[in-house]
């Protein structure tokens, strides 16, 4: 088991609290295992802990809605505080008016869950202000490389590049079954999530342009150009639609948008993004053969690792140069540029010019997967490998 130190110590300063507090994030990225962790925690300090965990049926039948889960609870209350740990919540009928009631008994409360019926990002709105919420994530190469470790299995920058984060799929030891289990994943998250969730009745249409999306990754967003796109395949769709169902796609996790950072307002320009995958691996399933994208993921891969670190991440225009990253945390401020390569004298030009006319004071990296040091007098070059295992830049 990978100790995922870096949520722990998000969550630790407020075990004692009265929040509700929500583990939340996109399906099997690791939730169930961090309310473990916790509770394993707890336990060594002589702590009273409860789980429940409400996919298994007999728990359901036991406790099917808020007011059996109310008189369970407080059967088990003593002089001691209980920290009460409640798994795939939203299987409990008026779970929310459960969990308000449970912080203000002497508990400690944590949930996680996630399906068709409530998406991760839904917990915060049924809460009404009475909770802090921690986001979890696919594992970072870090915690992927310990878990195949873990597992007596290799774990090559090109794998994480191709088959991204899910820790149940690295645990696997062949390609075929990755596959399948992160298309069996895909379809739970996707299909069976999504579509029963918001009643989707134009299912194929919606699984077409989902696929594009994903397909997409790293690219510009522009709700018109995949509606152009969709009816060159003779699917008419409105802009609105596809609105929508990007809405859709960010609430379950399973797409990030990143706004453009105009330098001469100081600010983030909502009308324009780029998409990213949650997991490169939503990409991979869908090529045809092994024509993997490894650029795009690369990039892909770069944000996942900027916001794991705690970065406010923007698109930054340098008058009409895109530079793929603004990243700024604690007052330090990064432009980063990434590229698969830059040993062909083009792509070298391409890539570094984009920080013509930039202010030396402002911290300059380009991220490639070349194992030759590019760094100039004010760029600085980090190979892929090296800049996977930072905590920070």
């Amino acid at each position: 088991m990978v100790i995922r130190e870096h949520y722990l110590q998000q969550i630790r300063p407020f075990y004692d609290s009265d929040l509700i507090k929500i583990v939340t994030g996109i399906r099997r990225c690791g939730k169930s295992v961090i309310l473990d962790q916790v509770q394993d925690e707890l336990k060594a300090e002589g702590k009273k802990c409860l789980f429940l965990d409400f996919d298994l049926k007999p728990t359901r039948n036991m406790i099917p809605d808020a007011d059996s889960l109310i008189d369970y609870v407080n059967e088990k209350l003593c002089e001691d505080k209980l920290y009460l740990f409640l798994d795939e919540i939203q299987n409990v009928k008026g779970w929310n008016e459960a969990c308000r009631t449970l912080r203000l008994l002497n508990c400690s409360v944590f949930i996680s869950g996630s399906n068709s019926r409530l998406l991760s990002k839904e917990f915060t709105k049924e809460l009404s202000g009475r909770y802090i919420s921690f986001r979890v994530r696919p594992f970072v190469y870090r915690e992927a490389l310990e878990y195949a470790r873990q597992n007596n299995l290799e774990y090559s920058i090109t794998d994480y590049l191709v088959w991204g984060g899910f820790p149940a799929s690295i645990a696997l030891d062949n390609v075929d079954a990755k596959k399948r289990y992160l298309n069996d994943l895909n379809d739970t998250i996707v299909y069976n999530d999504l579509e029963n969730r918001f009643k989707i009745r134009k299912k194929e249409e919606f699984e077409r342009i989902v696929d594009f999306i994903l397909l997409s990754n790293a690219r510009k967003f522009s709700a018109k150009s995949i509606a152009d796109y969709m009816k060159g395949k003779s699917i008419s769709v409105s802009v609105p639609t596809i609105i929508k169902y990007l809405g859709y796609l960010k609430d379950a996790y399973v797409i990030a948008d990143v706004a453009l950072f105009s330098p001469k307002s100081k600010a983030k320009l909502n009308y324009y993004y780029k998409l990213y995958d949650e997991d490169v691996s939503l990409n991979s399933i869908r090529v045809a053969g092994t024509r993997y994208d490894l650029t795009h993921n690369l990039e892909n891969i770069v944000l996942n690792e900027l916001l794991y670190m705690g970065y406010e991440v923007t698109v930054y225009d340098n008058k009409g140069r895109e530079i793929d990253f603004r990243a700024e945390k604690d007052g330090k401020l990064y432009l980063i540029q990434v590229a698969y390569s830059v040993t062909e004298e083009k792509t070298y030009e391409r890539e570094f010019s984009a920080f013509s006319n930039i202010d030396n004071s402002v911290k300059k990296i380009i991220i490639t997967n070349d194992e030759l040091d590019y760094s100039t007098s004010t760029v600085y070059h980090y190979k892929l490998r090296d800049f996977l295992m930072l905590e920070e830049l």
